[in-house]
């Protein structure tokens, strides 16, 4: 009887330190996993069709956006690159898309698929993708992006 009442208080305390850790979702998890997802949409829009503003606005002035290639650039030189670089954005896709919020910090996970020109010649690619977008002013900005080859 002893072990009996030693292994339930060992259950319920094993079931209490369980259910305390894993906090249940808010209606606020789920508006910013959709203001997340689309900040993510229009940040993509403002590439096909460059728009300097939106993008200066959906990105913090700490950005560093990592290619699958290993370079950098921060939020001017990735701006610039949008607007007047080499490579014309026709179309952005997002497919396989996790989007992990903890306090004002999101993640963001996706396979990354574009069609683009440059010198002329039309080009796909296929990356991953991970966005890290951080709350500020209520609104969710772009802080740092890294690609990578799949």
């Amino acid at each position: 009887m002893k072990y009996q009442k030693t292994l339930l208080a060992l259950t319920l305390f094993i079931g209490f330190a369980v259910s305390a850790q894993s906090t249940p979702k808010s209606p606020d998890d789920d508006r910013d996993t959709s203001k997340v997802a689309t900040t993510v949409k229009t940040l993509f829009a403002a590439m096909v069709d460059p728009d300097e503003n939106t993008l200066g606005n959906l990105t913090l002035e700490e950005l560093s956006y990592g290619h699958s290639s290993g370079s950098l650039e921060n939020k001017s030189q990735f701006i610039d690159a949008v607007v007047n670089g080499t490579f014309d954005y026709i179309s952005i896709d997002a497919s396989d898309q996790t989007i992990t919020i903890t306090g004002d910090i999101a993640m963001v996970r996706h396979i990354f698929m574009t069609k683009g020109k440059t010198a002329g010649n039309l080009m796909e690619v296929r990356i991953g993708n991970l966005m890290i977008f951080r709350k500020r002013g209520g609104e969710w900005k772009l802080l740092a992006r890294q690609a990578y080859k799949l």
